[in-house]
């Protein structure tokens, strides 16, 4: 049985922070298909957004985009400094903050678990697989979330999920992750050139005549 989607209001924060330092290059610049791959990513996402915006410290790498830049209000803070970023300079109470190497990121994932964080009172709804929490493919409550992620980084922690006891939290069951995501690839991120080439592989294979998915 499907559950009802709320539909709300949603800002869509993409983190371009990354060093790309396995990459040998910025891979949110590096073509996918013939266009950057955070073109990719924000084609993907777009229809769910009613507000997009980048977290990135390196503004004029990005500013071709026209869309909003925030760099890190936290500096030298890592992921969980981009995180506090991106919902601070979020406008809506609910937030999906994305990665911007993820060539599969899933926008019904993304609408059903705002959905979910309204319907159960959550303040973070994410995936937790294999390898963890998925934190860059997720959803938050910016004002339960900011301050827990303040505390975090002034008692000096860095962990990305370091402040998640002092929020509520709801995790995606597996059968809400596979009627979702049923190819189970919305959190592949690419981070050396062979993994980039096996997604571009993937995105062409599934964009051929034929297919129902890109």
């Amino acid at each position: 049985m499907f559950a009802i989607i709320i539909r709300i209001m949603l800002s869509v924060a993409l983190q371009a922070g990354g060093q790309s330092i396995r990459m040998g290059e910025n891979k949110a610049l590096k073509p996918f298909l013939g266009r950057p791959l955070i073109q990719r990513v924000i084609q993907r996402l777009t229809p769910i957004a009613d507000e997009l915006l980048i977290t990135t410290n390196q503004p004029e790498s990005f500013s071709f985009l026209g869309l909003p830049l925030f760099p890190d209000l936290m500096p030298g803070r890592g992921p969980l400094g981009g995180l506090y970023t991106a919902l601070v300079s979020a406008k809506y109470p609910v937030v999906a903050v994305v990665a911007c190497d993820m060539p599969f990121v899933s926008a019904p994932l993304l609408v059903a678990a705002a959905s979910f964080l309204v319907r159960d009172e959550a303040d973070v709804v994410i995936a937790e697989t294999a390898e963890g929490f998925e934190p860059l493919h997720a959803v938050y409550r910016r004002v339960t979330c900011i301050p827990a992620i303040e505390a975090a980084i002034q008692s000096d922690q860095w962990r990305m999920i370091s402040w998640f006891p002092k929020v509520k939290i709801r995790k995606l069951a597996p059968d809400e992750l596979h009627r979702y995501d049923p190819d189970g690839i919305a959190f592949s991120n690419v981070n050396t050139p062979g993994e980039f080439a096996e997604a571009e592989r993937r995105a062409s294979a599934r964009s051929a005549p034929g297919t129902a998915r890109g």
